[in-house]
């Protein structure tokens, strides 16, 4: 129990230590951008046609039967950067392992946009992503006014858990 509980905090201290480093992305993002728009053109659709979106270049995730994820991000609108953002989440269930992901939240209008900067925003267990891959087929839409798309970078990550994602904001 000790050994699992030590991994556990490891784990969320790297991620966090992580996270707390990292304040302005919007260079990573940009970047991270460009990685999905080569991953899979049919992206540059939800790009061009969203009221608003926010990029996570890396996402930091890892547990033990507890786990949990942090990453910084940067909001758009108008293609433009207009603020910054933070990603943290917590899980408990079955999971073991670590990886990164990026992941991007389109907001297809003004009012899922302001709930997301207004900083009255999470995303519950029942939140689905679509994961960005080479050809895949974007046959999805928005729910809630939102759309959410990752990417995974690295790691290996075995999971069925319960928790939830809680994101802070600060507009330029």
């Amino acid at each position: 129990m000790k050994t699992k509980l030590t991994i556990t905090m490891l784990f969320l201290i790297a991620f966090s230590l992580n996270a707390f480093a990292q304040k302005d992305v919007s260079d990573k993002s940009a970047k991270a951008m460009e990685e999905l728009k080569k991953t899979n053109k049919k992206i540059n659709k939800y790009f061009s046609s969203a009221y608003g979106y926010a990029v996570f270049p890396s996402i930091g995730k890892g547990g033990l039967g507890v786990g949990g994820a942090t990453g910084n991000g940067t909001i758009y609108k108008g293609g433009a950067v207009v603020g910054d953002c933070k990603m943290s989440q917590l899980t408990v269930g079955f999971q073991a392992g670590g990886q990164s992901y990026s992941e991007v939240i389109f907001f297809k209008n003004k009012e899922a946009f302001d709930r997301f900067t207004g900083n009255k925003f999470e995303f519950s267990a029942q939140a689905t992503a679509v994961a960005v891959t080479e050809g895949a087929s974007f046959d999805v839409d928005y729910r809630d006014g939102i759309l959410i798309f990752t990417h995974a970078k690295g790691g290996l990550m075995y999971e069925a858990s319960v928790g939830g994602q809680k994101f802070k904001t600060v507009m330029r």
